[in-house]
């Protein structure tokens, strides 16, 4: 999620942290609480708050074991070792949802490959779908049927304002891709925001292409498609 991303990396915004971070994530198995403080030269007890804050927040995850060759009852307590988390943590400002569209263009392709349908049918047609699946992923937020599908939007990045009854789009997370690739990139877009419509708001608001600079090529309207 957006802010939890921009928590993690707010959680290295302290050279310390970042340093002991850097150390333990360049370490091939995982890291004792002494060794880092011994390798970095730092007061043990600062490198515990650093490496609980980097686990509180997501980057690193915790174990605990005894030191090799030590076991028994007189080996004492297993100690805490960390290690890198297996999670990816990226801020984009404005927001970009890159891996959303690698997603939907691979699994069309491969569906493509796999029934011989055409490639930008199967564009289509997978967004429409994984349009769907969005809408019901955090409910239905409240309010008005056209509110209630900016908000959803929202969550995706996508900066929807309303203006009456159309709601424009000032974000495009897919910017470099449909700069590029304009046709297919802007047409998987809607296809993945009328899905998204169509399952939130079923009959009450449409979603139609409308390139404009400085916008997504997508806006909002009520009522049903004229398509």
């Amino acid at each position: 999620m957006p802010d939890d991303d921009t928590a993690a990396v707010a959680a290295l915004a302290d050279d310390a942290r970042r340093a002991l971070y850097e150390f333990v994530v360049a370490q091939r198995a995982p890291v004792g609480r002494e060794q880092a403080a011994a390798a970095l030269d730092m007061p043990l007890h600062r490198v515990r708050f650093h490496l609980e804050r980097l686990e509180r927040a997501g980057l690193l995850e915790a174990d605990y074991a005894r030191a090799p060759g030590r076991s028994g009852p007189g080996a004492g307590r297993p100690a805490k070792r960390y290690r890198r988390a297996d999670r990816e943590v990226a801020v984009s400002l404005p927001p970009r949802e890159y891996d959303l569209a690698g997603s939907l263009l691979a699994s069309a392709i491969d569906a493509a490959t796999a029934t011989g349908e055409p490639v930008a049918a199967a564009v289509a047609r997978v967004a429409r779908e994984r349009g769907r699946a969005l809408a019901t992923r955090g409910g239905v937020p409240a309010g008005d049927a056209l509110d209630a599908a900016a908000a959803a939007l929202a969550e995706l990045g996508f900066e929807p304002h309303r203006e009456g009854d159309v709601v424009e789009l000032a974000n495009c997370p897919f910017h470099e891709l449909s700069r590029a690739h304009t046709a297919l990139v802007c047409g998987m877009n809607a296809s993945l925001i009328g899905g998204l419509v169509e399952a939130l708001a079923p009959g009450a608001v449409h979603a139609r292409l409308d390139p404009a600079p400085g916008r997504c090529c997508v806006v909002l309207e009520i009522g049903p498609s004229a398509g």
